[in-house]
C-alpha cells in the first residue's frame, strides 16, 4: 500500500472511530426500552430529523449512483430522477410529516410504520402488522444489499482489494454500529454524515469544474455527445459482448442518441412518489419532539435535497470530460466510481480520505436505518405482535430483532456478493417496493376517513406484488411497458385502496373520531 493510499485510510479510519464513538454515546440511552431503540423516545430535534431524514434516504447512491448514471447515459434519466425526489422531499414534509407525527401517537403511540397502520385500522387479528413486516424485510434486505455493494466498490476501488471482502468488512461494521446505538445513535450519526456528504459533493463539484478548464469546457464536452446534454434524449454508449465501452484513441464511442418520451419522463418523476412510503423517513416524522418544528425541518431537508442532488448529477457530467475513457469507468456498474476516481485524482491524499468518508458516511447512514427498521419490523410487529400478543419481555424483543438484524445482514451480502452490481439498479427497486406498498396506504389512512381495513390489505398487497410483477415479467418486453415500476404499482394500489373500500362496511364511529382528532377537527 503506498504512502498516500495509507493517508486516505488513516482519514477515512479516523471518521469511523467518530461515528463509533456516538454509537457508544447513545448506547445506554438506547438499551433503555424498545421505544427508545427504535424511536428515540420521539426526541429529536428540527435539524436532526431533517438530515438524519435525508442521509437515511439518499444513501451511498447519491455519490455513487446517481453520479454514474450521469457519466453513462447523460443527464436525462439523473436529472429527471432528481427533480422528481426533490419534489417529493418537499411535497412528504408538507403533507405527510405534521399528520403522521399526530396520528402516530393519537393510535396507540405507535413506533414503527406497521403499528401505525395497525393501530390506525383498531386490528386485532393483527393482519396488516404481518403484511407489513413481510414487504419490509424483503425491500430492506434488498436495500441493505446495495449499501454493502458500496462498501465493496469504494474500498476495493481505493485500495486494489477484493472487493467481497471489502464488502464484507463494510457489513461487519454496519451490523455492529446497529447493535450498539440503536435509533438515537443512528440519527445523531445521520445528522453528521448529512454534513458530510454534502461539502464532500459540494467539493469535488468545485474542484473537477475547475480541474475540467470551467464550466464552459465541461458543458462543450457534454454536448458533443449524443444524446447526452438533453433532457429529452439519452445516451448509448457502444459496448462489446462484455459490456465494456469502446474507445478509438482514447475516445469513448457512442451511438446515435435514445429518445426519451413523455412517458419516460413521468415515470422517472414518478421517484418523488416513493417518499410517501418509505420507512425510514416516515420514522423521522413520527420521532421529531415537536409538531411546530417541523416548518423548519422541511426548509432544511428541501435545501439540502436539492443542492446534494444537483452536485450529484453533475459531477457525473464532470467525470465525462475529465476521464472521457477511463478503464475503471467503462462499464454501467464502473462507472459508479466516477466520485471516487475524480476525488483521488484532484484531492491531497488526507482530504481525498474524508470525501471518501462521504460515501461512507451516506452507505452507514442508510445501512444501519435500513437494518434497524427491517429488524424492528420482525421482533415489534411479527414476534411481540402476532407470536406473542403483545406480551413479549421488552428485553427480548431487542434480542430478537438483533437475532433478525444478523439474519438480513447475511442476505444482503449474498445479495451482493455479484461485484457488477449496479447500485442504482438496486435501490430504484426497493424503493419502488416502499413506495407502491406504503405510499398509497399511507396518503389515505392520513387524509382519507372513509378508507378501511380491507382496503388498507388489498392495496398494499396488490402495489407490492405489482412492483414484483411489473419488474419481472412486463418491463423486460420494453416499449410502453418499460417504464419505471413505481408508477404503474402506486396508481394501482390507490385504485385497488379506493375500490375495496368503498364496497366494503365503512370504518367504526371510534376509528374515525380518532382520525378527525389527528386532522385538528
Amino acid at each position: 500500500m503506498s504512502g498516500d493510499t495509507m493517508k486516505i485510510l488513516c482519514a477515512m479510519i479516523g471518521y469511523m472511530l467518530i461515528v463509533i464513538g456516538i454509537g457508544l454515546f447513545f448506547a445506554k440511552r438506547a438499551q433503555a426500552n424498545s421505544e427508545n431503540y427504535f424511536l428515540g423516545g420521539r426526541s429529536l430535534g428540527p435539524w436532526v430529523a431533517a438530515m438524519s431524514a435525508e442521509a437515511s434516504d439518499m444513501s451511498g447512491w447519491l455519490l455513487m449512483g446517481l453520479p454514474g448514471v450521469a457519466y453513462w447515459c447523460g443527464i436525462s434519466d439523473a436529472a429527471w430522477t432528481a427533480m422528481g425526489l426533490a419534489l417529493g422531499t418537499y411535497i412528504n414534509w408538507l403533507l405527510v410529516a405534521k399528520r403522521l407525527r399526530r396520528y402516530s401517537a393519537i393510535s396507540g403511540d405507535a413506533i414503527t410504520v406497521p403499528d401505525f397502520l395497525s393501530n390506525r385500522f383498531h386490528e386485532k387479528n393483527k393482519v396488516i402488522l404481518g403484511i407489513s413486516a413481510v414487504f419490509i424485510l424483503v425491500f430492506f434486505t434488498v436495500y441493505a444489499s446495495s449499501c454493502f455493494v458500496t462498501c465493496g466498490k469504494l474500498f476495493s476501488t481505493l485500495f486494489g482489494t477484493s472487493y467481497h471482502s471489502m464488502m464484507i468488512a463494510g457489513a461487519v461494521f454496519v451490523v455492529i454500529y446497529t447493535f450498539i446505538g440503536g435509533f438515537l445513535a443512528e440519527s445523531a450519526s445521520d445528522f453528521m454524515q448529512a454534513v458530510v456528504m454534502i461539502i464532500a459533493l459540494v467539493t469535488v463539484l468545485v474542484l473537477g469544474v475547475s480541474a475540467a478548464g470551467g464550466l464552459g469546457a465541461v458543458l462543450e464536452n457534454a454536448k458533443n455527445i449524443p444524446g447526452f446534454f438533453t433532457l429529452f434524449g439519452i445516451a448509448s454508449p457502444e459496448v462489446n459482448a462484455e459490456g465494456i465501452q469502446q474507445a478509438v484513441n482514447g475516445v469513448p464511442q457512442f451511438g446515435a442518441a435514445g429518445r426519451y418520451g413523455f412517458l419516460t419522463i413521468i415515470s422517472t418523476l414518478s421517484w418523488g412518489l416513493g417518499y410517501f412510503g418509505v420507512p425510514q423517513v416516515l420514522l423521522r416524522f413520527m420521532a421529531i419532539r415537536k409538531e411546530e418544528e417541523l416548518k423548519k425541518s422541511r426548509r432544511i431537508a428541501t435545501v439540502w435535497c436539492v443542492i446534494s442532488l444537483f452536485a450529484a448529477v453533475t459531477i457525473g457530467v464532470i467525470g465525462r470530460a475529465l476521464f472521457p475513457a477511463e478503464a475503471s469507468l467503462a462499464t454501467a456498474s464502473g462507472a459508479e466510481n466516477v466520485f471516487v476516481v475524480i476525488a483521488q485524482h484532484l484531492l491531497p491524499p488526507v482530504l481525498a480520505g474524508v470525501i471518501m468518508a462521504g460515501i461512507l458516511a451516506a452507505t452507514i447512514s442508510s445501512s444501519d436505518s435500513y437494518l434497524l427498521i427491517a429488524a424492528s419490523a420482525f421482533s415489534k410487529n411479527i414476534y411481540e405482535g402476532i407470536l406473542k400478543k403483545g406480551k413479549a419481555d421488552d428485553r427480548k424483543v431487542m434480542n430478537v430483532s438483533r437475532i433478525i438484524l444478523l439474519v438480513i445482514a447475511i442476505i444482503g451480502v449474498a445479495i451482493a456478493w455479484d461485484e457488477n452490481s449496479v447500485i442504482f439498479t438496486l435501490v430504484s427497486f426497493a424503493w419502488a417496493g416502499f413506495g407502491a406498498t406504503f405510499g398509497p396506504i399511507i396518503l389515505f389512512s392520513l387524509f382519507w376517513k372513509r378508507v378501511n381495513r380491507p382496503g388498507a390489505i388489498a392495496g398494499m398487497i396488490s402495489g407490492g406484488v405489482m412492483v414484483f410483477v411489473w419488474n419481472r415479467l412486463l418491463k423486460p418486453m420494453g416499449g410502453i411497458w418499460g417504464i419505471y415500476e413505481l408508477f404503474p404499482a402506486f396508481v394501482i394500489s390507490c385504485i385497488v385502496i379506493i375500490a375495496v373500500s368503498l364496497c366494503t362496511k365503512k370504518p367504526g364511529a371510534e376509528i374515525e373520531k380518532e382520525f378527525d382528532l389527528a386532522a385538528g377537527r
